[in-house]
């Protein structure tokens, strides 16, 4: 097994690159010469206030170094991937503060043995020059019953305190009143994470093996065992399973939280979810505490404490008071603290109600006529011909594009064919393509059900009862495919739906001129061309859609929206052959 590929340039420098990037790309922040210590680059507004210094090892950003800023941390120590930073880094940073005029500097710091000694270390040291310091520990994990000796692990929590302390000291409150205040604090924060896959130091293999399908309860940000492997369950149960086991009572590491209690929620993403899951995960944790009968103060969802590349989330939970809320909303420039409003999310109304919009096609009251059998026989076997085809469609797709076009299809064929079940079809030719392309625009979604909806509705305005002959039908199919290319961007040759659409519709223009023993004959050399259209896309080159972003070398099946347009036009033909 080869190390985990990352974009960085090598092992050895990442860490001090990304503090330079860090730092570059953030006005208010400096590095310290000689040292991963990142500073605020305003330290002349410390004069007479208490400063705040954290850190850890690399590989949790944007821990701890994103959160220095006025409001927040004065500094952060970095040390190296998941290694605790040197004592003399840390001292350094405590007496630069100290230098800047701070009346008093306060380290926070997560419960792992390699910070607390280094930081200690450096507390001893800073004390023999005379600095009023003080250290508060961090060790809010909730994932084990009976914790060991060395205690609960410090997590995500630890930010909350960076913001709290950080209020604090703008507000002028000195060391001890900050220590007792921010210690009382860590008595309602708790935290708890899962992981559907691991993570792996720059250069290393992964940090431990995690079968594809597990997932770890309770494991620490550093790669450590959690307490509990199973089956990956969904957002709901993963988070209900969470909360459960923080606020179990019989667990010496709960959180003590009853129905009624406020609360702050931090929802971190270790690493490697997306931002679509996060959200899930979101808002099943607003929902979960909700159920219990809490309160939801605030909500911060994001990546604030991570794992490198692990794949998981730990949520946090903080009881709140308006006296902590104050501080929790005051501002800050710390860059990696979100813009977060102060409206309290329980109770808020946050459905909007849509506007009144004129009633839907296919809502309105039909009215059979003599072309109805025709147009539901040629229906039906477009939906049943598209459901057949939905497979290949998506194998053709999958070269191409995201897979799922014969879904798609499947969608619209599967919309119409429950309209049908409820509705009689109307005897007016386009009524019934406004009632289609309002069908396809609700049911099919993406760029197919967009240009499906376009054709539909420019075609609409050119049949009607009184004027259905084929000549009328090649017109609304031309002004269709022209509504397409006009809004769509793309032409034939294009290897789009066009080049199996357009020179389908160019025959069917013969319609306007060729006698009625000679209609059948221009729709199958129609479907003729759609065919060869469509298998034409095999050799051009994609310039618009989905698949213009990929190699031309590695599209070298027909494209599976001109597939799908023969198949529609094929089917017509069939069902008006055997209509004779």
């Amino acid at each position: 097994m080869e190390p985990q590929k990352k974009l960085i340039n090598s092992a050895e420098g990442c860490v001090d690159e990304a503090l330079s990037g860090l730092v570059r790309a953030s006005g208010g922040l400096s590095l310290l010469r000689g040292h991963r210590v990142v500073l605020r680059s305003d330290l002349d507004t410390l004069r007479g206030k208490v400063a705040l210094l954290s850190g850890g090892g690399s590989g949790h950003e944007p821990a701890h170094a994103g959160y220095v800023g006025a409001g927040m941390l004065s500094a952060a120590v970095a040390g190296a991937v998941f290694a605790s930073p040197p004592p003399a880094s840390v001292l350094a940073a405590v007496l630069c503060l100290h230098n800047a005029g701070a009346s008093g500097v306060l380290l926070i710091v997560t419960n792992y043995t390699g910070d607390r000694l280094n930081f200690g270390l450096a507390v001893e040291q800073a004390r023999k020059h005379g600095v009023a310091v003080e250290m508060v520990i961090v060790a809010e994990d909730c994932a084990f019953d009976r914790p060991s000796k060395a205690g609960r692990r410090g997590l995500c929590g630890t930010i909350l305190i960076h913001k709290l302390a950080g209020a604090l000291a703008e507000e002028g409150c000195s060391l001890d009143e900050i220590v007792s205040k921010v210690t009382e604090v860590l008595k309602g924060i708790g935290t708890l994470g899962v992981c559907l896959s691991p993570c792996s130091v720059p250069g290393c293999l992964p940090s431990f093996d995690l079968p594809p399908g597990d997932m770890e309860l309770g494991l620490g940000i550093h790669g450590e065992p959690g307490i509990k492997r199973s089956k990956v369950a969904s957002a709901d149960e993963v988070v209900k399973t969470m909360i459960d086991h923080m606020t179990n009572s019989d667990s010496q590491s709960h959180l003590p939280l009853k129905p009624g209690d406020s609360v702050v929620v931090c929802v971190n993403n270790l690493g490697a979810l997306s931002c679509l899951e996060m959200a899930v995960v979101t808002r099943a944790a607003i929902m979960c505490l909700e159920s219990q009968g809490m309160v939801v103060a605030r909500v911060m969802s994001g990546s604030f404490m991570t794992s490198l590349e692990m794949a998981g989330v730990s949520l946090t939970l903080m009881k709140a008071n308006q006296e902590i809320l104050k501080l929790f909303d005051a501002k800050t420039s710390a860059p990696a603290w979100p813009n977060l409003s102060s409206v309290c999310v329980s109770g808020r109304s946050y459905i909007t109600d849509a506007p009144v919009v004129i009633t839907r096609p296919q809502d309105d009251t039909q009215r059979e006529g003599p072309l109805s059998p025709v147009m539901l026989n040629a229906l039906e076997r477009v939906c049943s011909t598209l459901l057949e085809k939905q497979e290949e469609l998506n194998s053709l797709d999958r070269a191409a594009g995201d897979g799922d076009c014969g879904n798609t299809h499947a969608q619209a064929a599967r919309a119409i064919q429950e309209w049908l079940q409820h509705h009689v079809v109307p005897g007016c030719p386009g009524q019934l393509l406004s009632v289609l392309a309002g069908l396809v625009q609700e049911k099919m979604g993406g760029s197919s059900g967009a240009l499906y909806s376009l054709f539909l509705t420019a075609a609409a305005g050119h049949v009607t009862e009184g004027r259905s002959d084929a000549a009328a039908w090649a017109g609304a199919m031309h002004a269709g495919t022209q509504a397409m290319r006009r809004y769509g961007g793309a032409d034939p040759g294009d290897r789009t739906m066009l080049d199996a659409l357009c020179p389908a519709v160019d025959e069917l223009m013969k319609l306007t001129t060729a006698p009625l023993s000679g209609q059948m004959a221009v729709l199958q050399a129609a479907v003729q061309k759609a065919v060869a259209g469509a298998e034409s896309t095999r050799n051009l080159t994609a310039r618009a859609g989905r698949a213009s972003y990929i190699a031309a070398e590695r599209v070298t099946r027909p494209d599976p929206g001109a597939v799908a347009v023969a198949a529609i036009f094929r089917a017509v033909l069939e069902s008006l052959e055997g209509q004779k």
